[in-house]
């Protein structure tokens, strides 16, 4: 497995080269980084080809891989909008994940398929996401980019049985699973999860969580938490996932830059490397 950071766990406003020096020093192999609106540092709405490639060759300059891309725009236009127009921005921005994607050789984008909220009804969520999501599928099998579908609190897929379904019920190879362990805890066992899901999963997210807060407060670094990394490590080696393992989490308040490299060594240690 390698090791991979999101843009989120670095300062608001971090420029690019800083964000790849600082993962090629502390040891990632990988930077994730998500699509803003315009404006944003990085990739955004208005990214141009040339623009993203020239990110590309820098992140290859730092020794950094760009495989995946997640979003930060898809919050504001959730698919399970009852407001059609709010649905299409959504798309948009999924579009714009593929065509960036695909410039940069990326395999995978990350999905937050909608949420459940007392607008919207769970069947509806289900329904809509999923006749939105399929309007993607042409666009995905063209570039050979794939779907990673992300379990988050949204109320939404509850059970790792549903999600194996919903995704499956698509049809395509290229539909699949963006696994986040910390995300699994409050409602469930994360290597009982990665068991279900299985093949499905493409992607990782990690990072910890403390039962006894019990709400948003509880996501914590690596390690600081309750998740029995040992037992998802076993379980991700039982599903033979050799792909990356992606850690999302919050700046520290003070020294930001360390976080960094603390999570580099956390992920060894959930990788099983023996210490120095």
């Amino acid at each position: 497995m390698r090791k991979g950071i999101n843009q989120w766990c670095f300062p608001k406003g971090t420029s690019l080269a800083n964000m790849f020096e600082t993962s090629r020093q502390a040891g990632f192999d990988e930077v994730e980084l998500n699509l803003y609106a315009p404006g944003g540092v990085g990739l955004t709405m208005d990214t141009t080809e040339e623009e993203a490639k020239a990110i590309g060759r820098l992140a290859e300059h730092h020794g950094i891989q760009l495989r995946s891309l997640s979003s930060e725009i898809m919050g504001r236009y959730p698919l399970s909008s009852p407001d059609q127009e709010v649905r299409n921005l959504g798309i948009k921005a999924m579009q714009k994940q593929i065509q960036i994607a695909a410039w940069l050789g990326m395999d995978t984008i990350l999905v937050v398929p909608g949420r459940v909220n007392e607008e919207v009804s769970y069947e509806q969520c289900y329904e809509r996401s999923r006749t939105e999501l399929a309007k993607l599928l042409p666009a995905l099998e063209a570039n050979h980019i794939h779907m990673g579908i992300e379990n988050v609190w949204n109320k939404f897929m509850w059970s790792p049985i549903e999600m194996a379904k919903y995704i499956d019920d698509f049809g395509s190879s290229l539909v699949c699973a963006y696994f986040d362990v910390g995300n699994t805890l409050l409602f469930g066992y994360p290597q009982q999860w990665i068991r279900i899901l299985g093949h499905r999963i493409r992607k990782v997210h990690v990072k910890d969580f403390k039962l006894a807060i019990g709400n948003l407060n509880g996501f914590v670094p690596l390690l600081a938490g309750d998740v029995d990394w040992k037992e998802v490590r076993i379980a991700l080696n039982d599903i033979g996932y050799k792909d990356v393992l992606t850690a999302e989490l919050t700046a520290y308040t003070s020294a930001p830059e360390q976080l960094i490299f603390d999570t580099a060594r956390h992920l060894g240690v959930i990788m099983g490397d023996k210490p120095n």
